[in-house]
């Protein structure tokens, strides 16, 4: 009885962890499986696997001047949502963590962009820069700063930008929330005791808060990087990724390549190339992190 009591003992965590193993497997590696096979195949335009291609559909795309655009898109896409987004939102975390009259409400206002559809959000903010019947030049004209609509969306770039500034925009309160959890985790009496040593905001700042708030930090970021890198609904719907692919990220173009162009093996070849740079980013930056974190200590 002793013996199977231990057996069972034994095993038990692993029976405990085996549904959670079952849907990773059915639903995280079965799926990546499928791509990665798509990308090695020969797809007809509906979707059949005739055979094995090897490298050919990654040589199709890496050849083409078009994955080059895309790819230089996805990386200021990233880095400009994921960077800017995280400091913009450390610094709100600062503010929301001080004690002001009306501190729930703004907490709220400010959680509104991150709690709204990506689609709905986007949607808006198109409609706010259109030239023609926009919200922002209808605004400007009745405060008298401009007689004339403006254009600003006057090329690629120009709505490139505006796209970034909306991911920046939606970004922000999911990055002000994680620092804040962290920011209130925070023993008021490490403040007090630096205060008595005379130390200036700014240095209990970098020696006190930065160092404490760098877990929630780095959680904050490394999500951000796979979202805001798969992220697909708000350049497909400011632009759909036009004019000519030079507002397209690696989702949008590897979409259009599936459905559109019936690519399916190009299409899955953009996808392991850009689930290859993401576990790349994601490992680099924990491994830093951690070291960091180690060396605090």
């Amino acid at each position: 009885m002793n013996k199977k009591k231990k057996v069972f003992n034994a095993i038990e965590p692993y029976l405990w962890l085996l549904p959670s193993i079952v849907l990773m497997a059915v639903f995280i590696l079965f799926p990546i499986f499928v791509v990665f096979r798509i990308s090695l195949s020969d797809v007809s335009r509906a979707g059949i696997i005739k055979g094995f291609a090897g490298l050919d559909n990654f040589k199709k795309v890496l050849s083409g001047s078009t994955f080059k655009i895309v790819l230089k898109n996805t990386l200021v896409w990233t880095v400009s949502v994921v960077g800017l987004s995280t400091l913009i939102g450390f610094i709100l975390a600062l503010v929301m963590n001080n004690q002001f009259r009306g501190r729930k409400i703004a907490r709220a206002i400010v959680v509104f962009p991150w709690a709204t559809s990506l689609i709905i959000q986007a949607g808006v903010w198109k409609f706010i820069i259109d030239t023609d019947y926009g919200a922002l030049n209808t605004f400007l004209k009745q405060l008298g700063i401009i007689k004339q609509s403006v254009n600003w969306t006057p090329g690629p770039a120009a709505y490139f930008a505006w796209e970034c500034a909306v991911g920046i925009f939606v970004t922000v309160p999911f990055v002000m929330f994680c620092v804040l959890s962290g920011l209130q985790s925070i023993d008021d009496a490490y403040y007090e005791a630096a205060r008595v040593d005379g130390a200036t905001y700014w240095q209990q700042l970098f020696q006190i808060t930065v160092p404490l708030v760098r877990p929630s930090l780095t959680v904050s970021t490394v999500l951000n990087i796979i979202y805001v890198f798969n992220s697909f609904p708000i350049v497909w719907t400011i632009t759909k990724g036009d004019p000519a692919n030079r507002t397209d990220t690696l989702v949008t173009y590897l979409y259009k390549l599936a459905f559109y162009n019936g690519k399916s093996g190009q299409a899955a070849a953009v996808s392991v190339i850009g689930f290859l740079i993401l576990c790349a980013c994601a490992s680099v930056y924990m491994v830093i992190s951690l070291r960091k974190e180690g060396s605090d200590e």
